[in-house]
């Protein structure tokens, strides 16, 4: 079966995770703020405004609780977005509120977001779908006017940047999604990204317990006497990463460099496969200045084709799947809010290819064989 997603990992990856094992240590530790430097440095921020949590979606939770939002607020988010942005909105009592999104992009414009702005509006949530950038400099520059937070969920975005500058640090917070699916994968993780140096604190002592000062065998040489006793500052919980996965971390981020190329040569390879396929249409081409981690590589079909050609593909060894299905369409978030067309019609019409650093010529190859012979099948 030719997958979707798929890591790759390999004897640097199981030298850093012996390295520690053998010190005894696997928790919180030096190689935890190892990783976070080398990440801020990769972001262009100081390390201080980073840490290494243990999801994404723990940086979504922790975030909405950062910023204080609750009952009355709203958030204007894209549907087209993982579930775990909306849930954590939702769970502290604010609104989410679905905006549409540009049809070929699966991003959202900045009239997308204004369109949805209402008089209780207080942050707009961001997907960069697939890696590519989108509208992110205008809708910073939005939301700056109106006085909102921003906050990048930059899950796809690992390599991803406009103008120069990293997606993730055009807004006030950001995370990043390091699980078994992503282009760098530490198994789970992630990385969570604070401008506000005083808010960046909080959310490191929110990511561990409330504590101000952490006690035991990190920092009992940095203490006078009782580092066991507690300071507790937040109602926190524990969403740390640790020196284990932080080690593969390391590694992965070394090796980033030679996945994005890999993956950006995959879909090269595919744009030219697919250019003159009657009925189809490709991912469309970056804007001048700005670049993406390809996680996605997406094509649209009509309606009708869609389901069929992804049958077909999965009979022929190749699998697809469709993110992300649009929040609008679930129940359990009672949206009864204005239609998203352009959503609807790209829910309706885009499958994801097989795309990672090692899929080969001859897989894409068999992947694009398969789809063109399907849609002429169904044409006829």
């Amino acid at each position: 079966m030719i997958n979707v997603f798929q890591p790759s990992l390999g004897d640097e990856e199981l030298a850093a995770i012996g390295e520690v094992l053998s010190s005894n240590w696997l928790g919180h530790g030096k190689r935890t703020a190892a990783f976070e430097a080398e990440f801020a440095e990769h972001i262009g921020v100081e390390p201080e405004h980073v840490l290494f949590i243990n999801s994404a979606t723990a940086g979504l939770f922790l975030t909405t609780e950062l910023l204080g939002l609750g009952p009355g607020d709203d958030v204007v988010l894209p549907s087209v977005s993982f579930v775990s942005a909306a849930n954590a909105i939702a769970a502290t009592g604010a609104r989410p509120v679905f905006c549409d999104v540009d049809e070929r992009t699966l991003n959202p414009t900045a009239a997308d977001i204004e369109a949805a702005l209402t008089p209780d509006t207080r942050a707009v949530f961001l997907l960069h779908y697939g890696g590519y950038p989108g509208q992110v400099q205008e809708i910073a520059q939005l939301c700056r006017d109106r006085g909102l937070l921003l906050v990048e969920d930059a899950a796809c975005a690992v390599a991803s940047s406009a103008d120069g500058q990293a997606c993730g640090t055009f807004g006030d917070v950001a995370m990043w999604s390091f699980d078994a699916m992503k282009v760098l994968v530490t198994g789970d993780g992630g990385m969570l990204y604070v401008r506000d140096p005083e808010l960046a604190r909080t959310a490191r002592r929110l990511a561990y317990h409330g504590l101000e000062r952490a006690s035991g065998f990190s920092s009992a040489a940095r203490v006078s006497h009782r580092w066991w006793e507690l300071d507790v500052r937040e109602f926190g919980r524990r969403v740390i990463g640790n020196d284990l996965t932080a080690a593969i971390g390391s590694v992965q981020l070394r090796r980033l460099p030679s996945f994005v190329a890999q993956r950006a040569e995959a879909a090269r390879h595919y744009d030219s496969l697919l250019a003159e396929v009657p009925g189809l249409l490709r991912p469309p081409a970056l804007p001048e200045g700005h670049t993406t981690s390809y996680y996605f590589y997406w094509v649209q079909v009509e309606p009708a084709q869609r389901d069929a050609l992804a049958k077909d593909l999965l009979d022929n060894g190749v699998y697809t799947t469709f993110r992300y299905p649009p929040l609008h369409r679930v129940p359990v978030y009672g949206w009864s809010g204005p239609d998203l067309p352009a959503t609807d019609r790209a829910a309706d019409r885009t499958l994801l290819l097989p795309i990672h650093q090692t899929i080969s010529r001859t897989d894409v190859e068999h992947v694009t064989s398969v789809l063109t012979d399907s849609l002429t099948s169904v044409a006829a």
